[in-house]
Parts: C-alpha cells; sequence; structure tokens
C-alpha cells in the first residue's frame, strides 16, 4: 500500500525535483502539498508549487500556503544566488488553472492527517515554521503522524548558511527546535548526507529531447549547476530534498541513528546549528533518527530513472 503523504516546501529548484520524485514514486500517495516562505517568499514558492503540479498532470492535490515568516526572527531572508528570485532559476512554467486552496497550510495538514485511515508521513522539505505551528497547536493531531521526514541541519558542525548552520534551520530556528522537542517521531536527513547525493550534468543527458517535464529538469538544473560551479567549483549539484523523499520512497538508501538533537537559536555565531549529541556526550534521550550515510549511487539511480520515467509517461 502506497504511503500518504503531505510534503511541506519552499520551491525550489531541488524542491522542484524532490517533487517530481515523488509524483513519479507509486511507493507515495502525496494527499497535499503546504507551501512556506525560505528559498524565496511565500508568494512564488506557492506559485511555484501550483505550476509544477499542473506540470506534473497533478491538479487534484490540494496547495495551500502556509507561513512566509519565521515565528520569531525578523531578519531571516531568502538567498536569491541559489535558486534565483523566483524559486525557479528563471525557468517560467505554465500556469495552473486554479489558485491555492483557501484553507491554511496547517488546516489543511490537520484535514488530511484526521480524513487518513492511515498515518501520513509529513515530509518537510522548507523551513519548518507550519510544521511548528501544526505541532504546537493541534498536538493531538500530530501525534497521529507516521513520523516527520524533515531535510536540515547536518550530523556534526556543518552549513551552508553560515559555517555552522543549514538554511532550513538557520531560517526559523525557534521552529525547528519545537519540532525536535514535540515528540512526535522525526527522521533528520542533513548536509552529511545530502553533500553525498549528488547528480552531475551528465546524469541527466537522457532527458534530452523529451517532453516539457524534460525541459524544465534541463533548464533549472542549468541554472543550479552554474550556481555550483560559482561557489564551489563543481557541476555536480547537492539534491537535498529529493533525498528526503527517497528515505521514504526506499528507506533503506540511508543510515540512521537514533539521537538526541537540539537547535541554538541565540548564538551570535551558530544560530541555527543542529546540535546532535552523536557521541552521546550529554547522555540525553534519542529524539530523532539521523541520516548518517547514503548509497549515493542507488540514491541517483532512482532519482534520475524515476523522473526521466515520469518525463516519459506525460509527454
Amino acid at each position: 500500500m502506497a504511503i500518504p503523504v503531505i510534503i511541506d516546501t519552499d520551491p525550489g529548484i531541488d524542491d522542484a525535483l524532490a517533487l517530481m520524485l515523488a509524483v513519479a514514486s507509486p511507493e507515495l500517495d502525496l494527499r497535499a502539498v503546504t507551501t512556506v516562505g525560505g528559498n524565496t517568499g511565500l508568494a512564488h514558492t506557492t506559485e511555484n508549487a501550483l505550476r509544477l503540479l499542473h506540470l506534473l498532470g497533478r491538479d487534484d492535490v490540494p496547495v495551500a500556503a502556509g507561513a512566509d515568516v519565521p515565528l520569531v526572527r525578523r531578519d531571516s531572508a531568502p538567498d536569491p544566488s541559489t535558486h534565483g528570485e523566483d524559486g525557479f532559476g528563471g525557468v517560467r512554467l505554465d500556469p495552473a488553472p486554479r489558485g491555492a486552496d483557501p484553507r491554511s497550510a496547517v488546516q489543511v495538514m490537520v484535514d488530511v492527517i484526521e480524513g487518513s485511515a492511515e498515518a501520513v508521513t509529513l515530509i518537510a522539505l522548507g523551513p519548518l515554521t507550519n510544521v511548528a505551528v501544526l505541532v504546537a497547536a493541534f498536538p493531538d493531531v500530530a501525534a497521529r503522524l507516521e513520523r516527520i521526514v524533515l531535510m536540515g541541519g547536518g550530523a556534526r558542525v556543518i552549513g551552508n548558511m553560515t559555517p555552522a548552520a543549514e538554511f532550513n534551520i538557520w531560517y526559523d530556528p525557534e521552529a525547528a527546535a519545537r519540532v525536535f522537542a514535540a515528540g512526535v517521531p522525526v527522521t533528520m536527513v542533513g548536509l552529511d548526507v545530502t553533500h553525498q547525493a549528488l547528480t552531475a550534468p551528465e546524469d541527466w543527458d537522457g532527458l534530452r529531447g523529451g517532453g516539457p517535464v524534460a525541459e524544465a529538469v534541463l533548464a533549472m538544473v542549468e541554472f543550479y549547476t552554474a550556481y555550483y560551479l560559482a561557489v564551489a567549483g563543481t557541476t555536480s549539484t547537492a539534491q537535498h530534498d529529493s533525498l528526503a523523499v527517497a528515505a521514504v520512497v526506499q528507506p533503506g538508501l540511508v543510515t540512521t541513528r537514533s539521537l538526541h538533537v537540539d537547535v541554538e537559536c541565540a548564538g551570535a555565531l551558530t544560530r541555527g546549528m543542529t546540535v546532535v549529541d552523536v557521541d552521546d556526550v550529554a547522555k540525553a534521550a534519542p529524539n530523532a533518527d539521523v541520516a548518517l550515510e547514503v548509497d549515493a549511487d542507488a540514491f541517483n539511480r532512482l532519482l534520475v530513472s524515476r523522473v526521466t520515467a515520469l518525463d516519459a509517461r506525460l509527454r
């Protein structure tokens, strides 16, 4: 039976590929997409989700807008250098024939969770603001989740927004701290493993000459590759968010350990750092399954083959 999932996201190029992987994977039953401000503003992330689902033939999936700002911070801002001002690197998808669901993101989460006969998995690919509101305002509903699988942080001190912090956690550290403390099962897929989950430009050669999905992927990957080449000196790009989806599609791709995770909210130099007690120094009870390793080749094959098959199916 397919796993019912909600994806909370801030599309985002790697978010777009993650959503494609989710739609292309029969192991998942995508029940809703909720949006949050992060990679770009909420207006863009919501419109991007609508347009992407339209491209993928999934206008049946509700899209609901959530938080555009963090719980506490007012100095968090998108970084347009990574995904462009619009989030898709200037790639313009056709408009969707519908708007966002009139319900809030959190209300859609509640309705899907309460309306499902099976426990729902919530995959969080952006800042955790919406998820934090869910666990605070509706703790009994959140307790019914199978688990929360989030892309963010790192098991060791590693960052892509600051030397100590990954972007999603840095953007709203107070939200992340509340999610880890909520008592809901959490799987954290952080930079330790996503930096191993790379694709090279030639991995996508099978899409050349393909349909609209292929054209969108190749154009987004071109923008993403140019960013990585300028910043990191490599043309291989980390597929952060796709790995979080892949960890639900094929859990054996990642190796996890049950560890205690907290989030630094006040440090001048370490805001947004995930403090993961890998060595059990504090003897605190574990509150998350933390990804430590990934079968990178198997992940790459899964992502590329599923997106290629999706393109072929939708032509």
